[in-house]
């Protein structure tokens, strides 16, 4: 009897892996640093790991589309989850969960006081918005400055990058002079490069309601819906605030 107990817990052992449950996440480049602390604060508390997979909020949507095995999706924007929400890729609606805000930064100290004139002037050559088509903050930046009128004048200096992250590492390696980013950036405690920034004004560009969505992959994975229930709680929302984003 006892040896058959003994296989019986030797079996259990080296067969929960087979069955455990991944809880992957698709990621908004913005929440890279969030995510960390996210996924940190969540096993702490729960014991579940998570798999956070990071892109433009565009190419997760296609992503998804296209049959990644996602169960969560925080999106940088409300558009892409209420698309996938319409499109039969979830039974639940998509909820709020913070709000962005969009800073002009660079890694030189060349003030930012009036900062569209300084986007107009030879001091500024390069400028990194993320691509508006799939990156949230990337049309944010761009509506910014076509509420300033500047947006034509400065179209050549613009340099284009596939998700905000890309964006950042342009920023922070000096490759460009300034780009529009979001503020997690310089919230960032591993963030070691010294940045200057400013604020946008949020009246220049449409409200960054960041969006997320538990997808029907998760159907039969209660870890996945309690991490969704997560992202909702007091300690989560505390993480978020921390990184500069708003939550009710």
């Amino acid at each position: 009897m006892k040896k058959i107990n003994l296989l019986l817990v030797l079996i259990l052992l080296f067969t929960a892996p087979i069955f455990a449950q991944t809880v992957k996440i698709a990621v908004a480049a913005n929440l890279q640093a969030v995510i960390k602390e996210l996924r940190a604060d969540f096993k702490s508390k729960t014991g579940i790991a998570i798999e956070p997979i990071v892109g433009s909020s565009g190419n997760l949507t296609t992503q998804v589309k296209n049959g990644a095995p996602f169960d969560v999706f925080l999106s940088a924007d409300m558009n892409f989850p209420e698309t996938l929400f319409k499109d039969g890729f979830s039974s639940k609606k998509p909820m709020v969960y913070a709000q962005g805000s969009l800073i002009i930064c660079s890694n030189q100290d060349i003030g930012f006081e009036n900062w569209e004139r300084l986007l107009l002037t030879e001091r500024v050559k390069k400028i990194a918005i993320a691509n508006p088509a799939i990156a949230p903050y990337g049309k944010a930046a761009q509506e910014a400055l076509n509420k300033k009128g500047i947006l034509s004048d400065v179209k050549s200096k613009i340099v284009t990058g596939e998700s905000i992250s890309q964006v950042n590492t342009y920023i922070a390696t000096g490759v460009v002079d300034v780009g529009f980013t979001t503020q997690a950036l310089v919230d960032d405690p591993a963030n070691k490069t010294k940045l200057y920034w400013k604020v946008i004004d949020s009246k220049l560009y449409a409200p960054i309601e960041q969006g997320m969505i538990l997808l029907k992959h998760a159907a039969d994975n209660a870890d996945a819906e309690r991490f969704y229930q997560y992202v909702l709680s007091a300690p989560a929302k505390a993480i978020f605030k921390k990184f500069g984003y708003k939550v009710q």
